[in-house]
């Protein structure tokens, strides 16, 4: 089993920039890839962005250049980094692992194995 936490969410004004961070607990090999993605009221939940334990990320296109994902030292946190937040990025955040490598990164929900329980990102104007 993999424990996700997710951390970082928060209340935000337009333009500016949040972190989030997620730190995985549990069988360190099971996260070879981690990602985040979104969910808010009413909507599906949407990818965002991944990055494999070895190299590469993938990002949902229209967020290239505004988000980044990154991964620590270690492997087992994975952080999001937020910049010119708009009204539309408000929802629900979750962390998302899985257990093998996997080339092409999946975008799907159905790609992972385990996820945090979500942390909310709220932006005001």
């Amino acid at each position: 089993q993999v424990q996700l936490v997710e951390s970082g969410g928060g209340l935000v004004q337009v333009g500016n920039s949040l972190r989030l961070s997620c730190a995985a607990s549990g069988r360190a090999a099971s996260n070879d890839v981690m990602g985040w993605f979104r969910q808010a009221p009413g909507k599906e939940r949407e990818f965002l962005a991944a990055i494999r334990r070895i190299a590469g990320t993938s990002y949902k296109d229209s967020l290239k250049g505004r988000f980044t994902i990154s991964r620590g030292n270690a492997g087992n946190t994975v952080y999001l980094q937020m910049n010119s937040l708009k009204l539309e990025d408000t929802a629900v955040y979750y962390c998302a692992a899985r257990t093998y490598d996997a080339n092409p990164i999946p975008t799907t929900t159905t790609g992972y194995d385990y996820w945090g329980q979500g942390t909310q990102v709220t932006v005001s104007s």
